[in-house]
């Protein structure tokens, strides 16, 4: 591992960073930091936001003054913690999100405002400390995100971004399908990929060498699906994420469980005649590391590291990308 992000850091309604859960986190980011003697270069992150604490970040970014107090808070969390940098997680700016998200049409700019104080504000500390403070943030896969933010702008304050190219498909759809096809299909849900997602990055101006690309450690399995096709592009029961360590479990090893693979998305699936489940396998993890390096990126981030505690996927991406 290079970087560890701790997700995460909530905002409080007063518009500054707060632990999440005050009753757990002190004691894991305590643990956290030890794995820094297991190696030294580990950098540790904080990530603020995620899908369930990203309501406030609008109003965090509405004025310079605001962005100014949230900076700063978040700088004080930094030292307090010894944390490395921070990862912002707005999801999303403009559009998208839980629906009782606040969202405003000046989100687009006012987030390239907010992490260029970050940035600022890092450095300034930075400079003070003798070390340099790491700034990114996580982003969607979608064109939709591009066109909601300035990528091309926000490259020049960060180190890095993290594409979040996952849940391309999933329960929300009407038909089953792939959780992360690398390359697009045409589906009845529509055609997208992680092919697609990077390259609508790479379109709007962010730098190869700073996109990170995102690989899921889970699935999702779907019930009452038809036995046609092998279960792919049918209407379902229902259906619910599942992590690669319950797959392994509960499902990989059944006899009445056929493996299938697709030959354009890149990535297997399971079905039994009434029970589909897209997934990742060491396959596909060594086709993401190649296209990871065939493109130039800058590596792969993971979510999450529980779903895969024996290690299957991660040693097949780690040794796809030496």
């Amino acid at each position: 591992m290079t970087h560890i992000n701790y997700a995460f850091a909530n905002i409080g309604s007063d518009l500054t960073v707060e632990l999440g859960y005050p009753d757990i986190d002190e004691e894991n980011i305590r643990q956290l930091k030890q794995l820094k003697k297991i190696n030294p270069q580990l950098k540790t992150i904080i990530a603020v936001g995620g899908w369930s604490w990203s309501g406030r970040f609008s109003d965090v970014a509405l004025t310079q003054s605001s962005r100014e107090k949230f900076a700063d808070s978040l700088v004080d969390f930094i030292i307090r913690y010894n944390f490395d940098g921070v990862d912002i997680d707005w999801e999303y700016p403009v559009s998208g999100g839980e629906p009782t998200n606040t969202k405003r049409p000046e989100d687009k700019y006012n987030f390239t405002l907010l992490m260029k104080t970050l940035r600022e504000r890092l450095d300034e500390r930075g400079k003070a400390d003798g070390k340099h403070y790491i700034l990114s943030f996580a982003g969607a896969a979608g064109s939709w995100y591009a066109s909601n933010t300035e990528l091309s702008k926000l490259s020049g304050y960060v180190d890095y971004a993290n594409v979040m190219t996952y849940d391309i498909h999933g329960t929300w759809d009407r038909y089953t399908d792939f959780n992360a096809p690398l390359y697009s299909i045409s589906t009845v849900n529509g055609a997208f990929s992680v092919d697609a997602g990077i390259s609508s990055w790479i379109y709007a101006g962010f730098p190869r060498d700073k996109i990170v690309m995102g690989v899921p450690f889970y699935g999702y399995i779907y019930k009452g699906v038809a036995d046609i096709n092998n279960g792919f592009n049918q209407t379902y029961s229902g259906g619910a994420s599942i992590s690669f360590a319950n797959i392994v479990a509960n499902y990989l090893k059944l006899s009445e469980y056929q493996r299938y693979f697709h030959p354009t998305a890149k990535v297997p699936w399971l079905y039994n005649g009434s029970t589909f489940i897209s997934y990742e396998d060491e396959e596909s993890m060594a086709e993401k590391a190649g296209y990871i390096k065939e493109k130039g990126l800058s590596g792969a981030m993971i979510w999450e590291l529980s779903q895969d505690p024996d290690r299957v996927l991660f040693n097949a991406l780690y040794n796809g990308l030496r």
